[in-house]
């Protein structure tokens, strides 16, 4: 599951004033936060901030923004010193009595760390950040493409010679992942397949594990040693175990007719002995040179088989010599890895070319290693390694079959489809016509930069740099898209970046939370206006979401239902910022325009669609982006649709607000009708070309599952803010800097009812049992708990005061996070974990995570100069830009379906 950060769900506020002196920041963010771009109308209408550089883009290139903040921070420092003693020269307010008289060492210590923080913002910004992210992809890249060069690109070969255990039982093959597969799956990737065990009795407790992922109830029963049939002739699945103790000339008798007899011939042959060999001959040295003789005679059988068959030859486990009985005394492991390297050096070189086609199974080992000491006798494997085994073998042969998306391992890279050739062709012409004009434009800039003068030995002045045109901004961004869009493929289709499974611990998430808690607190800043929900909260709500659902992510903890159930109250919250937030904006300025539409969904869908594009998934695939999106259009009309009730229209007649409390309970008979009739819903949502977008495998039921698990919390999100405008505005509540919210004694009531009610919730969620039965009551109250916070973090009013300039620098780019996360973070479609360092956990998620960041950071830049182009505010123009969209969608809809009929 993935939980995104709705862009335009923040409060709307006034225009921004300057800060009133009071406390100074405690802290400054170590990335030097840019000033964020807003149109005149933009910034303070939508409540919306992204994480753009200021200025325009050409600003942005040529250092601009560095510029005018430095600029900024001049006159800020010019307007405190006006409030300040001349003798306090100091960078942020002091004390009064530090005020009054200043001495020397305050000044120093003052200007050291102005100089200091200018010092490392100067070498250390954002764009650093980002050509440094850049190197750092660029060199990890070319150590995977050599690595894979020299190593092999066979995941297969991974999966079965090496590994670790994440916690007790859970299997990590090397750089890829490991499918689970259920009885379904077993069944339909091994229809009408015959698979044949063949060797000791270590060979038939794989037997059985195998077995039992097709049918749990096959009981190990009967003569040990025997030959054992198993078939399942609804999936018309045949599976043997063949006693063979000895690799001796019955082996070899029964491994030949299957070489003469094709009918007979198993589609995988899984064979191996030796510790019997070991034991009749007491482990002697001619038993050992007798094996090597035999399995010689019957490497060039094997090797024929594995030509049109999966052929394994499992290498002896290890046993643990202290819980051996005395008749297995001699099977020492001494002697086991005296067979295992006559079985290995034999069996590759039984062919002529450079790798033999008999593969061999050595992952046992490394399981077994971990495991003997829980084995009854010493000798046989206890049942959990035996599963994993088990499971490998299904994983290689399977997984290139079903190809299961977080069954990475035996993949191999899937094709590129025509509307991928079709995008990697456009990003490439984009590139290549971005660096031509880029070498146009700097040849003519240096035929224009002037003389310098030789009388004065000074160089004139240079003219003042022209903004970047339209085209320059357009083929610059599609440029940097392109490239970012080739990491994508790279970290999530191309097979060049590892991938593993997650393992969640209470530690992997909970000790993150803290570290990310104890940052947040750190970097904290007096906030430009104290009204509820202002900007910089909802963005600092935004960012410390943002961040805990990412660590919910690639923690696995998912499988923790306390943690699901608190989770998914975070995304309730997402989406009763959007209710809020749109109803607030459309209340407030009363804009129903098509700019205002148009310029929110393509903030919200342009990235979603690049990546469908690019990495081949459906729309709903980022199924909260399809979400927020039509709920911002259900919002839309609800408030558009005739009569239109403003606030300005409403503060003349009271009988409007009525009115719309008319509107609002339409709109909730709505969503109770669609949540109860699912074929209802899913009429609406199958009709083409809705289908194209809320299809997800042929169905809608995610769809629908999906939105009716938050149905209620947009409703909430806007009733809040009819609410809190309409006691605003009668000026019920006291907003001032540091006044509570209430009077005294109805705000610690408030806060009493708050906390309790904050906390009922958590120990009802914390205690939850089944998360069918918890997801039924999650929608109805949601909102306790999401009010509950509201109002503890706003009554206060030293805490509306205040906001983290850490969590709100996330904030302002959640949506990019949300969306990135999925294959340049996490693994596999959101199942995995990207690996960009092997071998070292810890240092590959600080990497990978930088990187992520710098990505998100720059695809939200990217967004906001492309929305000023696509989405211009001349109505014309903005009419001819909607057709040639609309044009590209139709295209893009005919391609997918000569796509899917190709498919088929």
């Amino acid at each position: 599951m993935a939980l995104p950060a709705a862009r335009d769900a923040a409060a709307p506020g006034p225009p921004e004033r300057p800060p009133a002196p009071g406390a100074p920041s405690q802290a400054q963010p170590l990335l030097r936060q840019e000033a964020p771009q807003e149109e005149a109308e933009e910034g303070e209408e939508t409540g919306v901030r992204g994480a753009r550089g200021p200025g325009t883009a050409e600003q942005r290139r040529r250092g601009w923004g560095e510029a005018e903040e430095g600029r900024a921070d001049a006159r800020g420092a010019g307007a405190a010193g006006a409030r300040r003693p001349a003798c306090c020269p100091c960078a942020a307010p002091l004390p009064r009595a530090a005020a009054r008289c200043c001495h020397g060492g305050a000044k120093m210590a003052a200007l050291a760390y102005n100089l200091g923080k200018r010092e490392i913002n100067h070498y250390f910004s954002v764009r650093s950040a980002k050509l440094l992210a850049l190197a750092a992809a660029l060199l990890l890249a070319a150590c995977h493409l050599a690595s894979r060069g020299y190593r092999g690109n066979d995941s297969c070969e991974y999966l079965l010679t090496s590994g670790r255990f994440l916690g007790e039982k859970v299997w990590q093959p090397h750089s890829c992942m490991m499918h689970k597969y259920k009885i379904s799956e077993a069944k339909n990737c091994l229809v009408d397949k015959h698979i044949a065990f063949i060797g000791d009795s270590r060979i038939r407790q794989l037997f059985y594990s195998f077995v039992k992922i097709i049918n749990p109830q096959f009981k190990e029963e009967g003569n040990k040693h025997e030959n054992i049939p198993f078939e399942d002739k609804i999936a018309s699945v045949k599976v043997d175990f063949l006693w063979h103790p000895e690799v001796n000339g019955s082996m070899k008798q029964c491994i030949k007719v299957w070489t003469e007899d094709s009918a007979t011939k198993p589609h995988v042959i899984v064979a191996g002995a030796a510790t019997w060999s070991i034991k009749i001959h007491n482990g002697s040295s001619e038993a050992l040179s007798q094996y090597k003789m035999n399995i010689t005679s019957i490497a060039p059988l094997l090797e024929r088989l594995a030509k049109t068959s999966d052929v394994y030859w499992v290498l002896q486990d290890p046993v643990y010599e202290d819980l051996l009985s005395e008749n297995r005394k001699m099977i020492t492991n001494e002697k086991i890895d005296a067979y295992n390297e006559a079985a290995v050096s034999i069996l590759n070189s039984s062919t002529r070319n450079s790798k033999s086609n008999v593969k061999m199974f050595s992952v046992s080992k490394l399981i077994a290693q971990e495991t003997i000491m829980e084995s009854l006798d010493g000798l046989h494997l206890p049942e959990s390694s035996r599963e994993t085994s088990a499971m490998i073998l299904m994983n290689v042969y399977c997984n290139k079959i079903l190809k299961p998306v977080d069954g990475s391992c035996c993949q191999p890279r899937p094709p590129l489809t025509l509307i991928q050739k079709l995008a990697a062709c456009f990003f490439t012409f984009s590139i290549i016509g971005y660096i031509i004009f880029y070498i146009i434009h700097r040849n003519t800039h240096r035929k224009n930069k002037p003389c310098s003068d030789l009388e004065s030995g000074e160089e004139k002045k240079n003219i003042i740099n022209t903004p970047m045109s339209p085209l320059e901004i357009l083929l610059q961004s599609f440029c940097k898209l392109g490239l970012i869009m080739a990491y994508f493929y790279m970290c999530d289709r191309a097979n060049l970046f590892m991938k593993e499974n997650k393992f969640y611990t209470h530690s992997s998430f909970f000790i993150p939370i803290i570290y990310i808690l104890v940052l947040g607190v750190f970097y904290n800043e007096n906030t430009k206006e104290t009204k509820v929900l202002n900007r910089e909260q909802t963005d600092e709500w935004k960012g410390w979401m943002q961040l805990v659902i990412l660590i919910y992510h690639i923690s696995g903890a998912s499988t923790f239902l306390p943690v699901y159930m608190h989770i998914r109250v975070l995304v309730a919250a997402y989406l009763f910022q959007t209710g809020y937030g749109h109803f607030s904006y459309f209340w407030i300025k009363g804009d129903f325009g098509i700019h205002r539409v148009c310029q929110v969904l393509f903030r919200l869908n342009f990235l979603v669609v690049v990546l469908c594009i690019v990495m081949d998934r459906p729309y709903q695939f980022y199924y909260f982006v399809p979400l927020v999106t039509v709920w911002f259009m259900v919002i839309y009309v609800t408030l558009a649709l005739w009569p239109q009730i403003i606030q300005k229209k409403a503060n003349g007649n009271c009988l409007w607000h009525f009115g719309l409390l008319l509107k609002l309970a339409f709109l909730l008979l709505c969503i109770c009708f669609l949540a109860y009739s699912q074929g209802a819903f899913e009429k609406i949502f199958s009709l083409w070309p809705l289908s194209k977008c809320f299809e997800l495998k042929g169905s809608v039921y995610e769809w629908w599952f999906r939105w009716r698990l938050d149905r209620y919390v947009v409703f909430h999100g806007m009733l809040f803010a009819f609410i809190y405008l309409t006691l605003q505005k009668r000026q019920v509540l006291s907003e001032g800097k540091g006044e509570p919210l209430f009077s005294n004694k109805i705000s610690n009531f408030l806060l009493f009812i708050s906390v309790v009610s904050f906390l009922t919730y958590s120990i009802w969620a914390s205690n939850c049992k089944n998360k069918a039965e918890c997801n039924e009551l999650h929608p109805s109250v949601s909102v306790v708990q999401i009010l509950a916070f509201i109002l503890i973090r706003n009554i206060p009013g030293y805490a509306r005061s205040v906001y983290s300039s850490f969590f709100a620098w996330f904030g302002r780019i959640s949506l990019e996070l949300f969306i990135c996360q999925y294959h340049i973070w996490l693994a596999a479609d959101t199942r995995g974990i990207l690996v960009l360092i092997p071998g070292n956990p810890t240092l590959n998620i600080i990497v990978s995570t930088f990187i992520f960041v710098c990505v998100a950071h720059e695809i939200s830049q990217i967004t906001n100069d492309l929305a000023q182009i696509f989405i211009p505010k001349d109505n014309s123009s903005l009419l001819r830009r909607l057709a040639c969209i609309a044009a590209f969608f139709c295209g893009l809809l005919v391609l997918s379906s000569i796509q899917d009929k190709s498919r088929h």
